[in-house]
């Protein structure tokens, strides 16, 4: 399951993550989100290092990474951005972006 990502966790599970993590910036109301958290689940179960933060319940997040529209996928690695895709992506794409 996909790490659910929040203000009190971030620093933690992103921050200081030794591994590029792929986070899923989503809504629950978001058609498109929705497709791509079947997706980043399956990556989660394959032992990619994959996490989820709710634009609505953590709008601090948000707005800190200029989420501008849904989904958003950033890679991050050493605590810093290194990809962001905007839109539906593909699991090879998402796994390509983690290398």
């Amino acid at each position: 399951m996909a790490k659910e990502i929040t203000m009190q966790n971030f620093e933690q599970e992103v921050t200081t993550a030794t591994t590029p993590i792929l986070i899923d910036f989503w809504a629950s109301w978001c058609m498109p989100c929705q497709r791509q958290g079947l997706t980043i689940e399956e990556m989660a179960q394959e032992g990619y290092s994959v996490g989820k933060i709710n634009v609505d319940e953590q709008p601090e997040l948000a707005s800190k990474y200029g989420i501008m529209s849904i989904p958003t996928l950033i890679v991050f690695q050493d605590g810093k951005e290194k990809t962001r895709l905007v839109g539906l992506q593909s699991k090879e794409t998402l796994i390509q972006a983690l290398q």
